[in-house]
């Protein structure tokens, strides 16, 4: 999982497996391999069965989350948590899974939660938009205000982004605010010094699909390397459909090589038969295949046997 918990400092990158190690020592060792066979001896784990909120099968595998979750009153601690995030904006049926994948908020000091919720409201995100991060990035809310400032600044700065552009990048990928940021480093690099595209090409491939981010960086080179050598698709083309990036590469192949062989293999926007990348890779096959390529789904299938 790309997500990752806060470490101690600001900008300090540390792993989640390292991370986890800070939440304080337990009061209370787990003597038993399997959280259920707490149930029956605390209030707090039966309560948070009962509803619904848990797979403890996997919350058992995040370290020392069974330790705290021991520790923890539920009238005294966790009600109030449960309060704060339906109050965020958790929806009832989402609280399972998001407390599934992130039980260490339910240790968290309310008062630091809800600070770290007022920073966001002061930077304009709205309630509705609060809500979809933290629902989409559950370790979030465990992010010092400082860290989240950092955060924003570091892709507002490396972007060259507006504070509005800013915000609409992390409202729609929230985890870039919670992952580490060396590989979003190396990505951008990727594209500025290996795929040659210039600056505001990025800012543009970023914003319209900020997933590029993240990608693995052996997938973007290979994807490149066919679209703008094999292909011969420029730098500006790929800027105007940077979702081309998100295909897997075989289906851009598969469809590339059937066009070719049917003499429609056709990138260029100044001549008739025209086939946009948008085209080529978000359609299904029957549409691609009628629409585009004027054959049927059976000559396709038999093409691909060729392969």
């Amino acid at each position: 999982d790309w997500d990752d918990i806060p470490p101690s400092s600001a900008l300090e990158e540390i792993s989640e497996e390292e991370a986890v190690q800070i939440i304080a020592e337990p009061l209370l060792p787990l003597q038993s391999s399997t959280l259920q066979d707490y149930v029956d001896h605390s209030e707090t784990l039966a309560k948070l069965v009962h509803l619904g909120v848990f797979d403890l099968s996997q919350v058992e595998k995040r370290q020392k989350a069974g330790q705290l979750l021991l520790t923890l009153d539920f009238e005294k601690d966790i009600k109030k948590i449960l309060l704060f995030l339906k109050d965020v904006g958790v929806e009832d049926n989402q609280l399972g899974s998001f407390l599934t994948k992130n039980p260490y908020i339910l240790g968290e000091d309310l008062e630091a939660l809800e600070t770290r919720v007022a920073y966001l409201k002061s930077k304009k995100f709205g309630k509705a938009e609060i809500a979809q991060m933290v629902s989409r990035a559950p370790y979030l809310l465990l992010f010092s205000v400082e860290r989240l400032d950092n955060r924003l600044g570091f892709f507002k700065n490396e972007l060259g982004l507006s504070v509005r552009k800013t915000k609409d990048l992390v409202i729609r990928l929230p985890r870039l605010l919670t992952g580490k940021l060396e590989p979003v480093k190396e990505n951008i690099q990727v594209c500025q010094i290996e795929l040659g595209f210039q600056h505001n090409e990025i800012q543009h491939i970023v914003f319209k699909t900020p997933k590029i981010l993240t990608a693995s960086k052996k997938r973007l080179r290979q994807t490149f390397d066919y679209l703008h050598n094999v292909m011969g698709i420029p730098h500006d083309m790929l800027t105007r459909f940077p979702q081309v990036f998100n295909s897997k590469l075989l289906r851009i192949k598969e469809r590339h090589l059937f066009l070719r062989f049917l003499g429609r293999a056709q990138y260029d926007p100044a001549q008739p038969s025209y086939v946009s990348l948008d085209q080529l890779v978000s359609l299904p096959d029957e549409v691609f295949c009628a629409e585009i390529a004027k054959a049927s789904i059976q000559d396709f299938e038999k093409f691909l046997k060729t392969l």
